[in-house]
């Protein structure tokens, strides 16, 4: 089986020229493709191409990706804000004035946030961005592929519980087929015992009117062509897990096929057992509806 869920995570890390980064991809279940991106500022350009390298590698799911970016500061140059350290020492003038107290000396100015600021030339040169975006970039790939990973590990998983949900689908259906309460005679006898329940206990009863009446029911009853069905389902979703790339929609669709067939056996029922079959049918096939929505 080779089935990928909708639910993983995976992370990637890189770093370059006095930059480092971390890729975080997460996945869960979607009825479609839908990419939700969180970038820092100045980063927008990478939106395009990080869609376009989710829509590449896989077909349904929520994937939300986020991108934190940590700029090396040791690489960087210092650079004395004049303004910034003017209206610092206006303002230290003011407070002296108004307080008495002692004016900051020059290293206590150079403490004060905005006086000194990091100017990393290199981000500033358009050629530099753009090989680190390219960087960037090539490591969302390493991401993703993680992420994928993380889907199939999950899918097989998932795979092992879908097929044997479909085998006990299979066998309560063979169960049902093989009830001897099916069989006309059966039917008979309890039609004569429900009759027999509403008239005179001494009183004669017409076999030919009875057998007749217990074939019309037993028509009205029978649930071969829903057994059948339920059968070619059963084959179907078999070579569905079989299939390579997305078929969460497929088996979502055969849920719903087994669900009709196992109303429609459960309101043919015409005896207690079969109806007990028939409700741990829709029982397990609610169970494997509720899985297959994880299905890629």
């Amino acid at each position: 089986m080779t089935i990928s869920s909708m639910t993983g995570f995976a992370r990637a890390d890189g770093s370059t020229d006095g930059l480092s980064w971390i890729w975080e991809a997460r996945s869960v279940n979607g009825r479609g493709l839908d990419v939700r991106l969180r970038l820092p500022p100045g980063y927008e350009a990478l939106e395009i191409p990080a869609r376009d390298a989710v829509a590449k590698r896989f077909a349904r799911g929520s994937i939300s990706l986020s991108l934190s970016i940590e700029k090396q500061q040791t690489n960087g140059a210092i650079r004395l804000n004049e303004q910034v350290l003017a209206d610092v020492i206006k303002a230290a003038d003011r407070v002296s004035t108004l307080s008495g107290a002692t004016k900051p000396d020059a290293a206590q100015l150079l403490m004060i946030k905005g006086v000194l600021e990091m100017s990393d030339q290199a981000i500033e040169d358009v050629a530099a961005r753009a090989v680190r975006e390219k960087a960037i970039t090539q490591n969302l790939d390493v991401a993703l592929e993680k992420l994928g990973e993380a889907r199939r590990a999950e899918g097989a998983r998932l795979g092992g519980v879908i097929h044997d949900q479909i085998s006990q689908i299979d066998q309560l259906a063979a169960a049902v087929r093989a009830s001897p309460s099916r069989a006309p005679e059966a039917i008979m006898t309890r039609l004569r015992d429900a009759i027999g329940r509403l008239v005179d206990a001494t009183a004669a009863l017409d076999d030919q009117r009875l057998h007749q009446e217990a074939v019309l029911i037993a028509t009205r009853a029978d649930v071969e062509e829903e057994l059948q069905r339920l059968a070619a389902h059963v084959a179907a979703a078999r070579d569905i897990l079989a299939e390579r790339g997305s078929v969460g929609r497929k088996l979502d669709f055969l849920a719903q096929e087994f669900n009709r067939e196992a109303n429609t056996l459960c309101s043919k029922a015409n005896a207690v057992d079969i109806t007990r079959l028939g409700l741990q049918l829709k029982t397990v096939i609610d169970q494997f509806r509720e899985q297959v929505q994880n299905v890629e």
